[in-house]
């Protein structure tokens, strides 16, 4: 049975003025996306700032998302790492504090041949007894996770599952489709790219649109799933332009600036990300309101 199926939202990390981490608007931001229909909460990812949190406050804010959620959907914990022994290290912490999943990324800056990704993936998940999803997203990690290397991981691993494809090339997800043979559950991980991705089998997406949008993002899959293709398609194409404007900057910069727009107290970033460019956070904000959240 898959982790999930439908929209899980890549949830922002709030920070205090003093960038510390925020946890009463940690708390109101879950409780956002419960009301609103998503099926699964991804913490301490890309979006979470995780590459800038110590290794004690990525456990803490994971720790403090699987109580606040309290089992209502699924909380996959972001633990990947460079480094292999950090990863079984954050991967291990996770399961202790109830994750019901980890999401790894490939290791980023080592770039590691397609037998690293392999060993490293193997051993990380051999660690734990909790389900895997891989990331592969080679535009951060400079890092390209072959559909076969995918493939070879979700047969060779039991608790190797899924893979949250943020490539952007159609083509190598419908090769890893078409090679998959059930064995792997592929994720959109591009929010511009939900309904192609379901179209190929897909399970779903994780997404940064859902923090901004956690309902319509769910919609998006939930109409694809109960057969109303077209519906699914209107409400992805209705997306785009506010898709575009939350990544015309790097991620999660814009998604903070969003947040903030609606009054949710995402705060401010971490250095070395900076706050929104006053031309972008024009382009957002009318994007956002032309989508009608704002």
């Amino acid at each position: 049975m898959s982790i999930f199926e439908g929209s899980a939202v890549a949830i922002v990390t709030p920070m205090n003025a003093d960038g510390s981490v925020n946890y009463d608007a940690f708390e109101k931001l879950i409780e956002f996306q419960i009301k609103g229909g998503t099926d699964a909460i991804v913490v301490c990812g890309t979006t979470g700032e995780a590459s800038t949190l110590s290794h004690e406050e990525h456990l803490d804010a994971i720790k403090f998302c699987v109580e606040k959620v309290a089992k209502r959907v699924p909380v996959i914990a972001g633990t990947g790492s460079n480094s292999t022994e950090t990863a079984i290290y954050l991967s291990k912490g996770a399961e202790e504090y109830g994750a019901d999943a980890v999401l790894l990324v490939s290791p980023y800056y080592n770039k590691a041949t397609q037998n690293g990704l392999y060993e490293h993936f193997k051993k990380t998940a051999e660690a734990i007894s909790i389900p895997v999803i891989l990331y592969n997203v080679p535009s951060r990690t400079g890092c390209n996770i072959l559909p076969e290397t995918v493939v070879r991981l979700c047969k060779d691993v039991k608790n190797i599952v899924a893979v949250k494809e943020a490539s952007g090339n159609i083509s190598q997800i419908a090769e890893l489709a078409s090679i998959a043979d059930g064995s792997v559950d592929i994720y959109s991980g591009n929010d511009d790219q939900i309904v192609p991705i379901l179209a190929l089998g897909g399970k779903g997406v994780i997404s940064v649109l859902a923090n901004v949008a956690p309902k319509q993002t769910h919609d998006i899959c939930a109409k694809y799933f109960a057969g109303d293709v077209k519906g699914s398609l209107d409400e992805q194409l209705k997306a785009f332009d506010l898709c575009k404007a939350l990544f015309c900057e790097v991620n999660p910069i814009p998604v903070k600036k969003a947040l903030n727009l609606m009054g949710m107290e995402a705060g401010p970033l971490r250095l070395p990300l900076t706050e929104m460019e006053e031309k972008n956070a024009a382009r957002l904000k009318a994007s956002m309101e032309a989508y009608g959240i704002l």
